[in-house]
């Protein structure tokens, strides 16, 4: 990693944290149609994102993992310690709590979601789903109830990549990084491009800057093709495409079998952060303070609110026609959320604690020093 390292101005800063909320919301708002909680004028539109949302994460990861890479320096240890903390603050609570829902429960509420074969192995999945490998080679699982849960299958996995090509030295590294990709498995190969690009991104605009005119004007082309790309249906002539591939016709792709479609919208989101980088969206100052509220959140909401999607209709008899009956389900999705990141997400630096603790026997003396507060204003973080 030869870039020299580039802070990130403060209105690129929050833009990033509002993207980052906007996309789980629009995860949210997919997944309510899906499940059939939704049926009011105008519901198609809106709920048309979530699948490019989850790439969005991709790139916007890759970018700021990049970044903080580049502008802490942490090394191996650090890195692994600010990883997991941040993944299982989340992923473990939201774990215990969608298995225990489904025990509760005694059977699916949404076709196809049935784990009942989970549940009654809890002590062989749990450790499974901790270890992210539902979406190795030819695997296609996820926790009970937890369906987002796939994308950190994923991206779990690049970061593991990422931090084997950073801090593995020669001559061991190619073989380590053979290894990781070996154990990946061809879905996740697919979809590393994505997550890659994100990473290229932050190296191409610590090299090259744009003007604030050019980059408003390719901003606003992002947003255009943004458009375009959902009007035009090529989203789906792509994942025709994917799936009638020599790929797709002799492995099952699973939840990457939109390669194609995402590779395009991966480069439409890239050209959007480029310029959004350079754009000098100053107004954004102005309500910085809650954007970063609502996405210090982000990965609570993204995880658990399908907890309470497939559980509302067994509490409260839901009319997906009743704007009322949507407004309080979406009033519930966000109680919980706080609830929940009260009491997880925000409790981020006690799992730091406990991981760093476990990593000190491995720490060199001359690194057992207490290490050095982190101001709030360098606290920035991926999904």
């Amino acid at each position: 990693m030869r870039t020299p390292p580039t802070p990130l101005d403060q209105p690129f800063s929050v833009y990033l944290d509002l993207v980052r909320f906007l996309a789980a919301l629009a995860v949210v708002l997919m997944h309510m149609r899906m499940f059939r909680l939704v049926d009011i004028a105008g519901a198609e539109h809106w709920t048309l994102l979530g699948r490019e949302s989850v790439m969005a994460f991709f790139v916007l990861s890759g970018f700021v993992i990049a970044y903080t890479t580049q502008m802490r320096r942490p090394d191996a240890l650090d890195f692994t310690v600010a990883r997991a903390a941040r993944i299982y603050s989340v992923a473990l609570p939201v774990l215990l709590l969608g298995f225990l829902c489904a025990y509760l429960s005694q059977g699916p509420h949404v076709p196809g979601m049935d784990a009942s074969y989970q549940v009654a192995k809890p002590w062989l999945y749990i450790p499974f789903h901790l270890l992210f490998m539902g979406d190795l080679w030819r695997l296609s699982e996820h926790p009970p109830w937890l369906g987002p849960w796939w994308s950190l299958n994923y991206e779990v996995w690049f970061y593991v990549l990422f931090g084997v090509a950073c801090y593995v030295r020669r001559p061991w590294r190619l073989p380590a990084i053979g290894l990781v990709l070996t154990v990946m498995g061809y879905k996740l190969w697919l979809l590393l491009p994505v997550w890659l690009a994100g990473v290229a991104l932050y190296h191409w605009q610590a090299r090259y800057s744009l003007g604030q005119t050019v980059a408003r004007a390719g901003w606003a082309l992002s947003m255009v093709l943004l458009v375009a790309y959902e009007a035009s249906g090529v989203e789906e002539l792509l994942r025709a495409a994917g799936r009638a591939s020599w790929l797709g016709q002799h492995v099952p792709l699973g939840n990457a079998d939109r390669f194609l479609a995402d590779y395009a919208f991966g480069l439409i989101v890239c050209l959007n952060f480029a310029c959004a980088r350079f754009a000098g969206f100053t107004g954004l100052l102005r309500v910085a303070r809650p954007i970063r509220l609502f996405a210090a959140y982000t990965l609570t909401l993204y995880l658990s609110h399908a907890l309470v999607l497939i559980g509302w209709p067994t509490l409260y008899p839901h009319d997906p026609a009743s704007v009322a009956d949507v407004l309080a389900l979406a009033a519930a999705v966000a109680v919980a959320t706080v609830v929940l990141g009260m009491l997880t997400e925000q409790r981020k630096d006690a799992f730091r604690r406990m991981f760093e603790h476990l990593a000190r026997p491995l720490r060199p003396p001359s690194r057992l020093a207490p290490a050095r507060p982190v101001p709030i204003k360098e606290k920035q973080d991926e999904v």
